[in-house]
């Protein structure tokens, strides 16, 4: 209201003609104390997470619940190299989803103090948790197997590099907290039935479909008739080595998933697995995560005697950790085991 129109329309076409898009993203930033954005770590590969129905439905609820605020979504992987995303993009806070929990990128964004949501990962304390049943699931679906009257179980799980290959014991410990809280559900309910199980861990980097080790493990003797697969992508590889190996499901092999994503559902004959709601925990971590950048605690610092302290509002009262249930659900993968 201080320009003549022709003034102002002068300063406008200038700006234009010189590529001026308004004020640095950077220094606005630096000037009110926040940047405008949250992260999601994720895995190392951004590829394998968008291949993997049940990552992309977290990501889905996440990104609903976040777009009325006005934030940006920056996708992080765990990757490590001269630029660490965790370690060197600027975020107002984070959620940090199903990865190894001593990972470097995880242990800078702690460094980093900025409020943080986990998601599939071991309680931290001062940090809110969002979980699911995992271990109860898979004892359903462990259990479901030895009711049908299976003995001779493999079982199959994400690890890293070193951790790869067939064992013939299950492994003592695994780097990612859901493969280890699903390990020790199915064995709650193997070991007493007497079940001994062969174990595939593969690397969570690598795509079991690029691999020839169900095979192998399909090929082992004596051969298991039932498989136990940490999620409904895994199953679905299984069904397709299955087919290729000659063994018809459910008639030679029952095949178990976890998770109940769409594709569980569409494959023939249709996926046995635990159901989850996935939408339903990229809720919880969002709104949790929304409720702390809204409540910011107060200064730790002590104010001098003459000063005032403004008045904040109280913190978000949140619980340290939800638990969400899961259910089991039986198609047509599973069946008593072959006459022999």
């Amino acid at each position: 209201d201080q320009l003549s129109p022709a003034m102002r329309r002068r300063i406008l076409d200038a700006a234009d003609e010189l590529g001026y898009v308004g004020p640095d993203p950077t220094a606005r930033a630096l000037a009110r104390g926040s940047t405008g954005a949250v992260g999601v770590l994720l895995t190392e590969s951004l590829r394998n997470a968008f291949t993997d129905e049940i990552a992309t439905g977290f990501l889905r609820a996440v990104a609903e619940e976040f777009e009325p605020t006005g934030l940006a979504l920056t996708l992080l992987t765990t990757a490590t190299g001269p630029v660490v995303p965790a370690r060197d993009v600027a975020l107002d806070g984070a959620i940090v989803y199903s990865c190894v929990s001593d990972s470097e990128p995880l242990r800078w964004l702690r460094r980093r103090r900025i409020p943080q949501v986990h998601v599939d990962l071991p309680c931290v304390e001062g940090i809110p948790n969002v979980t699911i049943e995992d271990r109860a699931g898979a004892r359903a679906a462990a259990r479901h197997l030895v009711e049908l009257g299976h003995r001779r179980i493999a079982l199959i799980l994400p690890g890293t590099d070193a951790e790869q290959g067939i064992l013939t014991e299950p492994p003592q410990d695994l780097h990612y907290h859901v493969a280890r809280e699903r390990l020790h559900g199915w064995m709650d309910v193997l070991g007493p039935a007497g079940v001994r199980p062969v174990v595939l861990v593969q690397p969570k980097s690598i795509p079991l479909q690029e691999t020839t080790h169900v095979q192998q493990l399909l090929e082992t003797t004596p051969r298991p008739t039932a498989v136990l697969c940490y999620s409904d992508l895994i199953a679905v590889a299984v069904l397709d080595a299955a087919a290729e190996v000659g063994l018809d499901v459910p008639g030679d092999l029952s095949v178990v998933g976890f998770d109940d994503a769409p594709l569980a559902r569409r494959v023939r004959p249709g996926l046995t697995t635990i159901r989850q709601d996935v939408e339903a925990k990229g809720r919880a971590a969002a709104r949790i995560l929304i409720g702390l950048l809204s409540h910011p605690a107060p200064p730790s610092y002590p104010a001098p005697p003459s000063y005032s302290a403004p008045s904040h509002p109280a913190p978000l009262s949140v619980a340290d950790r939800i638990v969400l249930p899961v259910d089991l659900v039986i198609r047509g993968s599973t069946a008593p085991p072959p006459q022999e």
